[in-house]
């Protein structure tokens, strides 16, 4: 058993992951397994083996802990009762909007609705100590001069006089920038609420940039994923996101990322409130577009033409707004975790579209 009040190991009992089929859900998983916890995996469609068999598989693979399934809708109020009776700590990892073509106000709406029937379904538990919820660096970011660091104390509604009247309820129906950065803000402020008010339970978050890394399950490479678009420019097609391509990557490796949640409910110096931004671990970990490009073409020459944004003389023809940079200080500093090299994590992650059959050699060569 743990010494601090709400801190978990596997001798508390079972941890539960919601969003386990997805990529960092199912890396989340396996982290928890290879620890030794005794699993439990919430997917929307356990009949789906695109979802679940990667999951399965962990089962067979050695490992300390283990994997069960249990099917629960995000939607649907009480859903996650059975999978949270009786568990110690929820990794809430899943999430449905924010991911399709929603409005605005249903990206707003529906991140309420989704965190506050999972709240409901920890409070009723009467036994989860620890509740670790993936948030996004979106609410951390906010318009800064070029090169500013972000930390976990910065928030997106901060420096609202730069959003020039964008920052405001009203906007939430009209911008799904403003209406996601606000929405998954204002929940993880909600979350921290609730659990100081119930006192049963302390919750914490992930802040993660961009998290790239291996596929455990072909069902990772969806189209508006960043390991997609590095797949795309392996295949030669420029990436069109951001200012025509040009964007600075701030890179971490999934597998820290599913460290970092695992972390985070074993933690004695986190607490409620405590919030972890999962990004590069220093400058190396941060890229133009250009720069990925040619750190692919370096790592893999093998491959005739990299895709990505357009050049000039082996330089970009525009310039890049130099932003987002942060890094994973603080997570180092208090959970301990020790992350990949972009090196490692590039390498690893077209391995394994290789290997799933998701690039074809005769594309690269």
């Amino acid at each position: 058993m743990s010494n601090h009040k709400y801190a978990v190991s596997p001798a508390d009992g079972p941890v539960v992951v919601t969003g386990a089929s997805g990529y960092i859900g199912a890396w989340i998983v396996r982290d928890c397994v290879e620890q030794g916890y005794a699993v439990r995996a919430c997917v929307r469609d356990a009949s789906n083996p695109a979802k679940i068999d990667h999951l399965l598989k962990l089962n067979s693979a050695g490992l300390r802990g283990s994997v069960v399934l249990y099917e629960a809708d995000l939607f649907r109020p009480g859903s996650y009762d059975e999978a949270f009776a009786g568990a110690a700590a929820v990794i809430h990892s899943g999430a449905t909007v924010g991911f399709n073509r929603e409005t605005p106000q249903e990206v707003y709406d529906g991140c309420f609705k989704e965190n506050a029937h999972v709240i409901e379904s920890v409070r009723r538990s009467g036994s989860v100590k620890r509740f670790v919820f993936t948030s996004s660096f979106a609410a951390v970011g906010h318009p800064r001069d070029p090169g500013y660091v972000f930390t976990e104390k910065d928030w997106c509604g901060d420096n609202v006089e730069a959003y020039k009247g964008r920052w405001s309820e009203e906007q939430i129906p009209l911008d799904r920038d403003i209406a996601y950065a606000m929405a998954k803000a204002n929940t993880e402020k909600l979350v921290y609420a609730e659990a100081e008010a119930d006192g049963g339970f302390e919750a914490l978050a992930i802040l993660p940039l961009h998290v790239i890394g291996p596929l455990m399950s072909s069902n990772h490479d969806q189209s508006w994923s960043w390991q997609n678009h590095i797949k795309r420019m392996m295949q030669g097609k420029p990436y069109k996101g951001g200012r025509d391509g040009r964007m600075l990557w701030n890179c971490v490796d999934v597998r820290d990322v599913a460290r970092a949640h695992r972390l985070c409910i074993e933690t004695t110096v986190g607490s409620n409130g405590s919030r972890y931004i999962l990004a590069a671990s220093d400058r190396n970990g941060e890229l133009f577009t250009w720069q990925l490009q040619a750190l692919l073409s370096s790592m893999f020459p093998f491959v005739w033409q990299v895709g990505g944004e357009e050049m000039h003389n082996e330089k970009p023809v525009k310039a890049t707004y130099d932003a987002p940079r942060a890094y994973c200080l603080l997570a180092r500093q208090e959970l301990g975790i020790e992350t990949a090299d972009i090196e490692t994590t590039v390498r690893d992650m077209v391995d394994s579209y290789y290997q799933l059959g998701l690039i074809d050699p005769q594309e690269a060569g």
